[in-house]
């Protein structure tokens, strides 16, 4: 049965502890492990611009797309023993990067889409409700290599 649209709980988050780079470990070649552990997940997608107006503009104004800019967020449950949450954990700790992949369906489809690249976890921060479960919100920013990747 096909759709118009993609359900958030069929997109996939996936890590790997080697990092991408433009030839020997592009994503498709990268044996990734799904962060399983994750809930709402928020893929952040921006370009920059410069004011590139003119009198020839007729009175518009004129912009053009710079440097693009992304970042993903995410809470998942504060859970020490899962292998997701400590990957992140340590990448945090040590300063180090981690490759992500967000995709909008599995990593074995043909046609799933998403950034892929080597991330810095900016954030890691636990919050305790009282009746719920202990979770830490997770921020990830582009670091050394990032691109848009469909699978083939």
């Amino acid at each position: 049965m096909s759709s118009n649209f993609v359900l958030g709980m069929n997109c996939k988050l996936y890590y790997s502890t080697t990092l991408v780079d433009a030839s020997s470990h592009t994503p498709d070649l990268l044996s990734w492990t799904e962060l399983d552990n994750v809930q709402d997940v928020t893929t952040n997608l921006e370009t920059g611009e410069a004011d590139i107006t003119t009198r020839a503009n007729g009175g518009w104004r004129a912009t053009a797309a710079t440097l693009k800019d992304g970042g993903i967020e995410f809470e998942m449950l504060w859970k020490p023993g899962d292998s997701g949450f400590e990957a992140l954990q340590d990448a945090w700790d040590a300063g180090d990067e981690i490759a992500i992949t967000a995709l909008d369906g599995a990593d074995d489809t043909s046609g799933s889409q998403g950034i892929a690249g080597n991330f810095t976890v900016t954030n890691f921060s636990r919050s305790e409700p009282l009746e719920e479960a202990a979770k830490v919100s997770v921020t990830l920013k582009p670091s050394s290599y990032t691109q848009w990747y469909t699978v083939s």
